[in-house]
């Protein structure tokens, strides 16, 4: 029976082969986003534009959103004294407006208190009940709050001081509670859902297959999925029992499907998604629960889950109490997002917590955007060395002559043959952290070639004579830029634009096969130069100042003494001006 329904899905899938289909959570709007939240939308976001950038004839979408029902938005709402829509409207504008300042490039922005996505639960609800895997019935247990999910005896830790009971996942305490519900027959398909969780690459990385395996190893128990509307009275009314309210979870998971115009047919056209990117503390309502609601309504579940860790700040638990939720916006005014964008995809695995930490990120941007990167593009355009401000052809018989005597010009061609086919392989992964690795490697040998060539030398005596073999380093030097903002594009994808505009490469020279296109190539093939890759001019309009190192006020009072003058009063800047400032900023100054 499980070969043939897995089957019968496959086909309901066929037709969506060319479709890629990415989710992120919906971010609940009981507090405002922070970096845990940014870090899913940029790990989705850039897996999309890999998917763009090596498939160009794929159809790739990319959804996310607020969920906004349920017990703790009620709350939330209530300790802020504003109305309960005012307040999901005001948190769900934030979400919209950091993805926007950080460039998620979505195409669709979904919340739970749609009228599309209430009529798309209803229409889930009733499917799942007329094939009999909803029934009522009186139920008990203890129920926690901030989770909104009931939890067994053994998910419990009690503290015999104060005898109340608390979750041993999250820490947040729970309160028996006693109720009619309706419930879905979730041990039905504890199976196949197991099946599916064993199929390759279906959750990603590993060790979270290994956790789901393991909580299906125990026998699960159907679950709740509605609360009594005088209780949970901001959700979505069961369809037929307006005493009854649909459960956060049932109602926030349809969201996948209401983004692509569920129940109408055309959603089946990107259906199933090829990629869902959660947190790893709502593995078990995507790897569990949701899996077993899409097999019970006749749908096929997601062809991977990815699942990444968390983030600390210092070593710490981000926490309200400890006052260290990083903001993105101010880390933002810091660090511009482009480069609150690399340091997240640098930093983070998504196997273990991440460290944010303000000397880290100070660290790793000053050394590898400013200096490595910023650095060689500022002196590959320096007037003194590149008066015609071109991109220049190399010179045959020089190129041949340095590849044979500089050793470092051997070790540069060498990593960008490796390039393509390396970062490939980690971006298929979302092994971000080893592009960086990568392209960084590349641009070391980059920098250490142009040490080594010392161009600047032919500058002196015989200039006219020396032309050829100063253009050839440079071009060799371009070349790796060029490959090397290729690859970033998915990463940082406005320096990357900023880099590739200032060298002039046609926006139809940008994609994944142009990888093969550089003096490393043609030095094998012992052909000339691409007739595309001719000497041409350099943008005159684009700034070569790619990212400036980023400054402390104790580094900058060495460097200049200050002069105080009289400044006029100014006003505070709004949030959509600070988050336009964030987005656009690349000259930074932070204070320890």
């Amino acid at each position: 029976m499980l070969i043939r329904r897995i089957k019968l899905l496959k086909c309901l899938g066929a037709r969506c082969s060319s479709s890629h289909y990415v989710t992120t959570p919906i971010f609940y709007v009981n507090a405002a986003p922070h970096i845990g939240h940014l870090y899913s939308a940029v790990i989705a976001d850039a897996h999309c534009r890999y998917q763009r950038l090596r498939y160009p004839t794929a159809d790739v979408r990319l959804c996310t959103g607020t969920d906004e029902h349920g017990t703790k938005i009620q709350q939330a709402a209530a300790n802020h004294k504003v109305p309960v829509d005012q307040y999901c409207q005001e948190i769900s504008s934030r979400y919209r407006e950091v993805f926007q300042a950080a460039h998620i490039h979505n195409d669709d922005f979904i919340r739970t208190t749609e009228e599309r996505h209430k009529q798309a639960v209803a229409q889930f609800w009733r499917t799942l009940h007329s094939r009999g895997h909803i029934y009522s019935a009186a139920y008990s247990g203890w129920y926690c709050v901030s989770d909104e999910v009931f939890l067994t005896d053994s998910q419990l830790r009690l503290d015999e001081a104060s005898g109340t009971r608390y979750s041993l996942e999250s820490g947040h305490p729970v309160e028996w509670t006693e109720e009619t519900n309706y419930m879905f027959r979730l041990s039905q398909f504890q199976d196949d859902v197991r099946h599916w969780v064993k199929q390759e690459a279906r959750i990603r990385p590993a060790k979270f297959e290994k956790i789901l395996l393991d909580t299906l190893s125990e026998p699960l128990p159907d679950v709740s999925v509605s609360r009594p509307s005088n209780r949970v009275h901001w959700a979505i009314p069961v369809p037929g029992d307006a005493s009854q309210t649909v459960y956060v979870w049932l109602d926030a998971l349809v969201n996948y499907l209401s983004s692509l115009g569920y129940p109408n047919e055309e959603f089946l056209d990107h259906w199933p998604p090829a990629q869902q990117v959660i947190g790893k503390d709502i593995l078990k309502f995507h790897g569990i629960y949701w899996p077993a609601f899409l097999l019970a309504a006749g749908l096929q579940p997601p062809q991977q889950l990815y699942v990444h860790s968390h983030w600390t700040v210092d070593g710490q638990k981000m926490s309200k109490s400890k006052h260290n939720v990083v903001d993105p916006v101010q880390a933002a005014q810091q660090y511009t997002m482009e480069g609150l964008r690399y340091f997240l995809l640098r930093e983070g695995v998504a196997h273990s917590d991440g460290n944010y930490s303000h000397v880290k990120a100070l660290r790793i941007l000053n050394s590898e955007m400013a200096d490595t990167l910023g650095n060689l593009l500022s002196r590959a355009c320096a007037k003194s060395l590149n008066p015609r401000q071109v991109y220049p052809q190399p010179h045959v018989e020089h190129l041949a002559d340095l590849l044979r005597s500089v050793d470092a010009a051997k070790r540069l061609r060498d990593s960008l043959l490796q390039l393509s086919e390396r970062c490939e392989a980690h971006y298929e992964c979302n092994h971000f952290h080893l592009v960086a690795d990568t392209t960084m490697a590349a641009l070391h040998a980059a920098n250490n070639f142009f040490e080594s060539a010392r161009p600047w030398e032919l500058k002196t005596g015989n200039e006219g004579a020396n032309e050829p073999r100063l253009a050839t380093i440079i071009a060799m030097t371009m070349d790796a830029l060029r490959l090397c903002g290729i690859v970033l594009q998915p990463i940082i994808p406005q320096l990357a634009t900023r880099l590739l505009d200032k060298l002039s490469v046609p926006a139809s020279q940008r994609g994944w096969d142009c990888l093969n296109e550089n003096f490393a190539r043609d030095s094998i093939s012992r052909s000339s130069s691409s007739s595309s890759r001719r000497s041409h001019d350099l943008d005159g309009q684009s700034s070569a100042m790619l990212f400036q190192r980023i400054m402390e006020e104790k580094d900058k009072a060495v460097q200049q003494k200050p002069q105080p003058q009289p400044q006029p009063a100014k006003r505070s800047k709004s949030k959509k001006e600070r988050l336009k400032a964030a987005a656009a900023a690349t000259t930074i100054t932070t204070t320890s």
